[in-house]
């Protein structure tokens, strides 16, 4: 059987990302770039014969939708062409509902994803959802296609698509803005800024890869690294109490979530 012609609408970081790792991994699906304004990258697979840029459109077994949500009723039509009777679409975008999809392009074989940031190196997380009763053989499809950005968790009821936007979708820059409070912090006590910006960058970077090379939940390393009456005591003391880190996370994800929500209307 031959492998599924796979046609990317759209490839900014995101889609160049995925197009990178199926490439990398041979899966030997022909695959068709549309885009506009392409990359030097996707340009140089073109030119090299690794895919098919911008040709007349006609139906593939996968369309992965992969452009910005504000210009994605623009697309509608130059995209439907590429979708058929067995087309599986694979959505990319923030904020719009399965069910939007489903109108729009007039199928039921829909998968929604939601990555984040790190995708981009193949080191993201990636949520998917997908309607009830959907075939198995196309979350396991999309489930493929998205593993070149990293693990892949799901399918999960759309409803909680907010919720994991909240803590992973955003969640990159509220590590990228703590590593940037830390070193400011750091200036603050009277450390050159760029040795103060190099030793928070590196701490969070270091600190990701023991939670990743342990396996060990977030509190117990954290735990684990807390002495009684220690200087990392004296500063979670500060961060954990009333109106700290922990209260202002749930707000931040709760913000986050609910503009998520309200975007998803704004578009139905």
């Amino acid at each position: 059987m031959p492998a599924p012609t796979i046609a990317l609408i759209g490839a900014g970081r995101m889609g160049a990302a995925l197009v990178r790792g199926w490439l990398a991994s041979g899966t030997g699906s022909p695959i068709i770039i549309v885009d506009p304004a392409p990359s030097e990258d996707v340009s140089l697979w073109a030119s090299t014969g690794k895919v098919t840029l911008n040709p007349a459109p006609e139906p593939a077994d996968i369309v992965v939708l992969c452009v910005k949500p504000q210009v994605f009723a623009s697309t509608i039509e130059p995209t439907s062409p590429f979708i058929g009777p067995d087309t599986l679409i694979l959505s990319v975008m923030a904020g719009i509902l399965l069910k939007q999809l489903a109108s729009s392009f007039g199928s039921s074989r829909i998968v929604r994803a939601m990555p984040n940031t790190p995708g981009a190196i193949g080191q993201g997380v990636t949520v998917i959802s997908a309607p009830p009763g959907a075939d198995p053989a196309d979350i396991d499809a999309a489930t493929g296609l998205l593993s070149a950005l990293g693990v892949v968790e799901g399918p999960i009821d759309e409803k909680l698509i907010p919720a994991a936007t909240g803590v992973s979708g955003s969640g990159p820059a509220y590590v990228f803005l703590l590593a940037e409070m830390m070193a400011l912090a750091g200036e603050a006590e009277g450390l050159p800024a760029d040795l103060s910006a190099r030793l928070a960058r590196r701490t969070v970077e270091g600190a990701a890869a023991l939670m990743a090379s342990t396996g060990d939940t977030p509190d117990a390393l954290r735990k684990a690294v807390t002495s009684p009456g220690g200087t990392t005591e004296a500063a979670l003391d500060i961060l954990m109490d009333e109106g700290g880190m922990p209260i202002l996370m749930r707000k931040a994800l709760r913000a986050a979530a609910n503009r998520e929500r309200d975007l998803s209307r704004q578009k139905d």
